[in-house]
């Protein structure tokens, strides 16, 4: 991969790779950090990386780096006993997209992860296995587990509007 291809892949993939980890993380500066780091592993990596295939390096490290980010998170984050009760999607709302947001951030980080690159940024299957490092067959099972719970946690659209 030359130079230019490089900064191609930068104006091409940035605003992807940033939607997408933010998505996951909630956290602006994190999200800037995990897609600078990111990025500069694909420059170390820069006469290995084929330009044909940095677009799923880019995710590829993008989602690595991102579950190092929240391991390392978790070690430090106090579980709050009360975030815990809050688990029921039966509070009444008017907005469906809030309610789906609330109901996404609460899933497991690989389910959470694998509808991100499948329901938002519209990676097929295969794909998806490829970025994240799971067999196909596991993501369309994380996809399927991630879509009950959110059918369940939103409930009837009756209860929604």
């Amino acid at each position: 991969m030359t130079v230019e291809e490089y900064n191609r892949a930068v104006d091409a993939y940035a605003d992807n790779l940033y939607r997408f980890v933010v998505k996951n993380l909630k956290n602006d500066m994190a999200s800037s950090d995990v897609i600078q780091d990111t990025f500069e592993k694909l420059w170390m990596k820069l006469e290995e990386v084929s330009a044909l295939k940095v677009k799923s390096y880019l995710f590829t490290s993008a989602y690595h780096t991102m579950i190092d980010y929240i391991r390392k998170e978790k070690r430090y984050i106090d579980v709050n006993p009360v975030h815990m009760l809050e688990l029921s999607g039966n509070d009444q709302y008017s907005d469906l997209g809030e309610v789906l947001e609330r109901a996404v951030q609460n899933l497991p980080e690989d389910q959470k992860a694998v509808v991100m690159l499948r329901d938002y940024e519209g990676y097929s299957y295969r794909e998806i296995a490829e970025i994240t490092g799971l067999s196909e067959s596991q993501v369309k099972v994380y996809i399927y587990r991630a879509r009950v719970y959110l059918k369940a946690y939103i409930g009837s659209m009756e209860q929604v509007i």
